[in-house]
């Protein structure tokens, strides 16, 4: 099996300990963490040859970005040194009614001034299978763009399948914005993953009858819109996670698959779930369905394994998903009583 590519920014991450907010914080957690780098640590978890490709610094704090990568067995030799900042994001733990809150710092960081001559995407894909990047990382700017318009291009010129997770973040980017360049970039797209906001702040395609903030789904609405997606960009498959958000600690969390050449519309099983960490819970979706699309499940178990995947990121700390492919097997399997292993 060839190798899996991500692309983005690996930042770092500060939050207050427990449930403090910001305002009451005297120390923070530090950790790692980003989009494209939390795909690649669940893949490389998984058994499959995961590197990652950004630029960071050539100085200690940004080698400990990569050595936080390298522990998780994901290749880091295609990394970029060079640049002054390692970009941070500060997230403080809702709980309850009161929601979490991200603030971003990460303006002038080494990939938000990247430039297209500092990859050599042609290096980069000998031997790739499979290429992943989020609309997180075209949000830093137009240079990025640029650069993911390259190495999409890279991508399909060596054969290699496309996967785009759109992750709209309001505080990257306008609307506008966002779908001038996704419209541009999902042109070389296979298989988009999306979930019950993103496709309407993109690209204005919104689920009928389905109140996002009172949890309410319907699913009927959500096949027309991975329909509208597929047939919009050509897309192979369209993943939609859904998210019943209850509270800051329970939620319900499913999703849906559509295989355009088959024409399935495959709903997962939902798991009520009560949260530690919801941080990278559809990063770990999107590793989990690369797996098993790269693997070779059918749609039904391909999106019940990446369900199941993200169902026990939300009770892991931190970005990264820390679960075999035994244990996500295990719950998607119908296991879900969290009873102590011996």
């Amino acid at each position: 099996m060839g190798k899996v590519i991500t692309f983005g920014e690996l930042m770092i991450r500060l939050q207050p300990y427990n449930y403090e907010r910001f305002v009451q914080a005297d120390h923070l957690e530090f950790s790692f963490g980003g989009g494209e780098a939390n795909v690649a640590v669940s893949l490389a978890n998984y058994g499959l040859d995961a590197a990652y490709v950004t630029k960071l610094p050539a100085h200690a704090i940004g080698q400990a970005a990569v050595n936080s990568l390298r522990r998780y067995g994901v290749d880091t030799s295609l990394i970029v040194r060079g640049g002054d900042r390692v970009g941070i994001y500060f997230n403080e733990k809702g709980a309850s009614q009161r929601g979490s809150v991200c603030i971003y710092d990460r303006a002038h960081s080494a990939i938000q001034e990247a430039q297209t001559s500092d990859f050599d995407w042609d290096k980069i894909f000998d031997g790739a299978e499979w290429f992943h990047f989020t609309g997180i990382t075209p949000a830093l700017g137009p240079n990025v763009v640029d650069v993911c318009r390259e190495a999409c291009k890279a991508a399909k010129a060596k054969g290699v399948k496309i996967s785009c997770d759109l992750n709209y973040r309001g505080k990257l980017w306008t609307r506008e914005q966002a779908r001038a360049a996704m419209t541009d970039l999902c042109q070389y797209v296979d298989v988009c993953i999306s979930n019950e906001e993103d496709a309407k702040d993109v690209f204005g395609i919104e689920a009928e009858a389905t109140d996002i903030t009172a949890g309410e789904i319907n699913r009927e609405g959500y096949k027309s819109v991975a329909k509208q997606l597929a047939d919009k960009f050509g897309f192979e498959k369209v993943a939609i996670t859904l998210r019943e958000s209850h509270s800051a600690f329970d939620n319900g969390w499913s999703a849906m698959l559509y295989d355009v050449a088959s024409g399935e519309y495959c709903f997962s099983k939902k798991y009520e779930l009560h949260i530690v960490d919801r941080v990278g819970g559809g990063d770990s979706f999107g590793g989990g369905l690369i797996y098993s699309l790269l693997t070779g499940k059918s749609t039904q178990a391909a999106v019940e394994f990446a369900v199941a995947a993200s169902a026990l990121k939300h009770s892991v700390e931190g970005d990264y998903n820390m679960v075999t492919v035994s244990e996500v097997e295990k719950l998607a399997g119908g296991d879900g009583s969290g009873r102590i292993q011996r």
